[in-house]
């Protein structure tokens, strides 16, 4: 997957089936479905692949325990089925974790067994565990952090995890496998309008040469996620915002704060909210908050009230208190909640997605979470094919396996970039010239995690990354 061959496919072709714009989990998503099913397929990306929303997720493929509560079986059935092809199609990227609620008051813990044997029993034969009660002895036997003062018991409960940016990278591979042609830091600047006032293509800015381009698209996918409003505004002045963004933080450290290889599920926090710290490579993320906001960003920074509020909700469940010096990472995202109704708090928005099409035949996919990416792209293809008056064909991401560039052996593996972790000088390399990292935070952030886990670490070797940059060619 080299830059310099897609931007000659780009310059070589005079008209595409679809522009999907957007390089997170959706849009690249819709690239695969699109190029499978054999259209031609473009795919543009004003920043990084997942620079966004999509690479600071709380790394979980779930169900949605929190919207069971809130009676949305529908929702909750959907995401399970979804999760049981997002963990079937990509082995490499993709784990079950035993989840545990930890629980203080009898009543509750049959309340809480109910609730999710309910969540199990949604996915039916697509389930990946089984739930079940634990005692207060075995919870403190399997995650010896737990504070043990009070406990009743627990119930134990599955789900999935993944690397989330890793996944993209997946995606642009694997559709660029299928004849894709997947751009990363190509802005769509303006569109092209036909006689009859639709949209049949697309100025674009390559932002790391400064060339310029025109397109001819059949039809044109908007999943830029949070900032979707922005395309449909610029296509319609008259637009009225549908996105409503809301920050999740997160906060990562090291597993001596929590013990053991069960993730933890804190069930109401002071908020309302469902908590989570789940052991993930080699460290733990815990999070996530529900702020909303004014206007989507492209690099949210996490407020310290947030980061208070994680600590102090973790601190009650855990024997170990975590201090904020001890904190290695904080990221944020923000969510593109789709605004059904005006409501006070966004915690109360569902995950669900919205499909639109506006008079110009611009569509808007956005809303929705990782764990339905799959399905989101799946309609935003489908009501692309129709618009674009293509032969009809069916999705076939239910059975595509999705994979990362595969690395060749080299001696530069064993030189490793920072002594505490495990990436190479060759993961470096690999990442610059098979994965089309252009920046430092491009390697460290998102094809080598570093950035997620460890920030001092990350700075310490971001020269070395920089020489990287400067000598291989992309």
């Amino acid at each position: 997957m080299r830059r310099s061959e897609h931007i000659a496919q780009l310059q070589q072709t005079a008209r595409w089936d679809m522009v999907i714009i957007g390089g997170g989990a959706t849009g690249l998503g819709a690239a695969l479905d699109a190029a499978a099913r054999g259209y031609k397929t473009l795919l543009v990306e004003r920043f990084d692949f997942a620079q966004g929303t999509s690479s600071r997720s709380t790394k979980l493929i779930h169900g949605g325990v929190r919207y069971l509560e809130q009676g949305n079986i529908n929702l909750v059935k959907g995401a399970l089925r979804e999760r049981f092809f997002f963990l079937k199609n990509a082995p490499e990227l993709t784990r079950t974790v035993p989840f545990i609620l930890p629980v203080y008051q009898v009543w509750k813990l049959i309340y809480f067994w109910i609730g999710l044997k309910l969540y199990d029993l949604l996915s039916g034969k697509l389930s990946v565990g089984s739930t079940r009660l634990l005692s207060a002895r075995r919870v403190a036997e399997l995650m010896p952090s737990v504070e043990t003062q009070g406990l009743r018991g627990g119930v134990m409960y599955y789900d999935g995890q993944f690397d989330d940016s890793g996944m993209c990278i997946a995606l642009a591979h694997t559709a660029a496998t299928y004849g894709a042609t997947v751009l990363n830091y190509v802005e769509a600047q303006s569109f092209l309008y036909s006689s009859e006032g639709k949209i049949s293509g697309l100025r674009l800015l390559d932002r790391h040469t400064g060339q310029r381009y025109e397109v001819s698209a059949g039809a044109v996918i908007n999943a830029t996620g949070v900032f979707a409003d922005v395309l449909m505004g610029a296509d319609n002045p008259e637009h009225k915002p549908v996105v409503k963004p809301s920050r999740g933080t997160h906060l990562v450290v090291d597993t001596s704060f929590f013990e053991g290889n069960h993730a933890l599920l804190i069930p109401r926090t002071t908020d309302g909210r469902v908590l989570f710290a789940v052991p993930w490579m080699g460290k733990v993320v815990i999070g996530t908050t529900d702020v909303p906001v004014e206007e989507a960003t492209a690099e949210p920074l996490a407020g310290e009230e947030e980061v208070d509020f994680i600590l102090q909700n973790f601190n009650q469940y855990c024997r170990t208190q975590l201090r904020r010096s001890e904190v290695l990472s904080v990221f944020a995202g923000l969510r593109p909640l789709v605004r059904m109704q005006d409501l006070r708090s966004t915690a109360h928005l569902l995950r669900d997605h919205a499909l639109i099409v506006s008079e110009s035949s611009l569509i808007t996919i956005t809303g929705g979470k990782w764990t339905t990416y799959r399905k989101m792209a799946q309609d935003a293809v489908n009501k692309a094919a129709a618009i674009a008056a293509l032969p009809f064909k069916k999705c076939p991401t239910r059975r595509i396996a999705v994979s990362r560039p595969a690395k060749e052996p080299s001696p530069e593996y064993a030189l490793r970039l920072h002594p505490a972790y495990p990436y190479t000088i060759a993961d470096v390399r690999h990442a610059i010239r098979h994965e089309m990292a252009l920046t430092v935070e491009d390697v460290l952030a998102r094809r080598l995690r570093l950035q997620f886990l460890d920030r001092a670490a990350a700075q310490e070797v971001e020269e070395r990354v920089r020489e990287e940059l400067r000598g291989v060619s992309v």
